[in-house]
C-alpha cells in the first residue's frame, strides 16, 4: 500500500520541517522527489541523504513568490516526463495583530503563502491536466479555522489557502485531478525552537512544555505525522477524497476547553 514508485512528486519548502519529512517519506515510497527550495545548498543536502538512502530526488533553487521562475522550473521537470504530485508545502509565518503588522510584513506573508501556491498551482497544473490527472496537497493550518493570537498574517493566508484548496477541487474534477488540504496545530519543527530561543531565552524548556500542552494529547506532532497523512492523501489508496481539509492536531480544535 501508499507505493508512489513511477511517480514524480514536486514538494516546495522540501529540505526543512514538514517538507523534509514530506519529501524523505515519498522518496522512501519510491517517488521520485523535485524539492523546490529557496535555500539550494540545503536542498542539495537533502537530495544527497535520500539519495545515500536508496531513494530519487533532485534539488531546485527557487522563489515561488516569482511566478516566471516557478514556470520555469516546472516546465523544466515535466520536460524530462511527466508530473503525478504536487505538494504546496512552503509558507512563512509571522507574529502580530492586525494593527501591529506593517504592510510590508503583510505583503511578504501574502506573497509566498498566497501567491507562492498560486504560481505553483498556475504552472503545475497544465501539466497534470495533460497527464490525465494527478494530485494536489496543499498545506493549510489549524489557523485557517481558528483564532489564534497574533496570527493575523499567517491566519489570512492559511485561509486563503484552504479556499483555493475548495477551488481548485470542484474545477478539475473532470480533469482527474484531486485536491485537499492538511491543517496540523503546533509541529516540533526547527522553526519552532528558533522561535521559543528568540523569543524566551533562558526560558526554552518551560515554553516548550507550555506550548506543547496546548493540543490537548499533550505534545506537539511530529513532521514524519504529517508526512504520513501527506502519503496517504497523494497515493492511489486515497483515490475517492477531493475537495476535504485533515485537521492533525491532536485533538486542538474539536477538544481543547
Amino acid at each position: 500500500m501508499f507505493d508512489l514508485s513511477g511517480k514524480t512528486a514536486l514538494v516546495t519548502g522540501g529540505a526543512s520541517g514538514i517538507g523534509l519529512a514530506i519529501s524523505k517519506t515519498f522518496a522512501k515510497q519510491g517517488a521520485f522527489v523535485h524539492i523546490l527550495e529557496l535555500n539550494l545548498d540545503l536542498a542539495n543536502q537533502i537530495v544527497n541523504e535520500i539519495v545515500a538512502e536508496g531513494g530519487k530526488a533532485e534539488a531546485h533553487g527557487i522563489d515561488i513568490s516569482k511566478q516566471a521562475d516557478v514556470v520555469n522550473t516546472v516546465n523544466a521537470i515535466a520536460a524530462n516526463g511527466p508530473i503525478h504530485i504536487l505538494v504546496n508545502n512552503a509558507g512563512i509565518a509571522h507574529i502580530g495583530k492586525a494593527d501591529t503588522t506593517s504592510e510590508i510584513d503583510f505583503d511578504r506573508v501574502i506573497n509566498v503563502n498566497i501567491k507562492g501556491v498560486y504560481n505553483c498551482l498556475m504552472a503545475t497544473i497544465p501539466h497534470l491536466k495533460s497527464n490525465g490527472g494527478g494530485v494536489i496537497l496543499n498545506m493549510a493550518s489549524i489557523a485557517a479555522t481558528v483564532g489564534l493570537p497574533d496570527r493575523f498574517a499567517y491566519s489570512t493566508t492559511k485561509g486563503a489557502v484552504f479556499s483555493m484548496t475548495l477551488s481548485v477541487a470542484r474545477d478539475y474534477l473532470a480533469d482527474g485531478i484531486r485536491c485537499n488540504s492538511i491543517s496540523p496545530a503546533r509541529v516540533h519543527t526547527p522553526f519552532v525552537d528558533g522561535f521559543i530561543a528568540k523569543n524566551y531565552p533562558g526560558q526554552e524548556e518551560e515554553m516548550f512544555e507550555k506550548l506543547s500542552k496546548t493540543q490537548p494529547i499533550g505534545r506537539m506532532a511530529k513532521p514524519e505525522e504529517i508526512g504520513a497523512l501527506a502519503l496517504y492523501l497523494c497515493s492511489d489508496e486515497a483515490g475517492f477524497i477531493t475537495g476535504c481539509d485533515y485537521l492533525i492536531d491532536g485533538g486542538f480544535e474539536k477538544l481543547s476547553n
